[in-house]
């Protein structure tokens, strides 16, 4: 019965996701906040354009949920909080689950929970925490039909840039995509390959588990749109992305040439015409 939730999440006509994610003020760094500092105006103005879903934690869902009518976005819900994203390890990371996920995730009426499964240079206690969560949501989630999204982050040195700079290394992004197949994954999101022409690998060891590809950092509207492109081609089952939509100038705009690309295979030039 959990696929009557991810017929919710995936659209019926390409069986592709873009789920717009608007969870980052739950990790307590400034710079998270950016164009999310009204976030009821944010949702709102993401909710316009029309996504598949929308990510958000237990405490900002309600913005979401209270909109009237059934043609609003799905609920994903953030499950856990983490301390990993600073220029720097703190001296006790962590990566915490909320209590009783699935009942909050079904007051809320989410279509999805996220989880994270990090793997952090110099935190194997980190990855430890996050395997320890998983293996607690999974069994109540299956038992609930809870669609479990589980998102493996393969950081490079938090040093260079804090926990968002993505190591696009195939070799490592691939065996934490097949643990959390492994583990149980429902859904995968994942980051992309430094060389997008091998993300078909990526899509290979996940199976039969779907692949939303994760977006990172701010990129140039003809950059993230191409590699969008790009990676729908290689097999992705559609996107998640936060800050190339909450924090560009035009956040309905993009979101449609974005939709355009997952759901009716346009080109990355003729999803620009959304936002011009």
């Amino acid at each position: 019965m959990k696929q009557y939730r991810l017929n919710r999440l995936f659209n019926s006509q390409s069986n592709k996701c873009f789920d717009v994610a608007i969870d980052h003020g739950f990790f307590n760094e400034f710079g998270f906040l950016k164009s999310i500092e009204n976030i009821e105006a944010a949702i709102k103005t993401v909710v316009h354009a029309n996504p598949d879903a929308v990510q958000l934690t237990t405490g900002q869902a309600k913005y979401l949920q209270r909109i009237p009518g059934k043609q609003k976005p799905a609920l994903v819900l953030r499950t856990d909080v983490a301390n990993v994203y600073g220029k720097s390890l703190p001296a006790t990371a962590f990566s915490l689950m909320l209590h009783d996920c699935v009942k909050q995730a079904i007051q809320l009426d989410a279509a999805c929970m996220c989880i994270n499964l990090f793997q952090i240079p110099g935190a194997p206690e980190v990855t430890d925490q996050c395997i320890k969560n998983i293996l607690k949501l999974k069994p109540v989630a299956d038992e609930f039909c809870m669609p479990m999204m589980i998102e493996p982050l393969v950081f490079q040195p938090n040093e260079k840039a804090g926990g968002y700079m993505v190591d696009g290394d195939e070799k490592k992004i691939m065996p934490l995509v097949r643990q959390a197949v492994e583990l149980g994954a429902d859904i995968i999101k994942a980051d992309p390959t430094n060389d997008i022409t091998v993300y078909h690998k990526v899509i290979e060891v996940a199976g039969e588990t779907p692949v939303l590809v994760r977006g990172g950092g701010r990129a140039p509207d003809q950059e993230i749109l191409k590699r969008t492109e790009n990676l729908m081609r290689q097999g992705a089952a559609g996107i998640v992305y936060g800050r190339n939509v909450i924090q560009h100038d035009n956040p309905s705009g993009i979101t449609k040439a974005l939709m355009a690309i997952v759901h009716e295979n346009a080109s990355a030039k003729n999803a620009m015409e959304y936002i011009k």
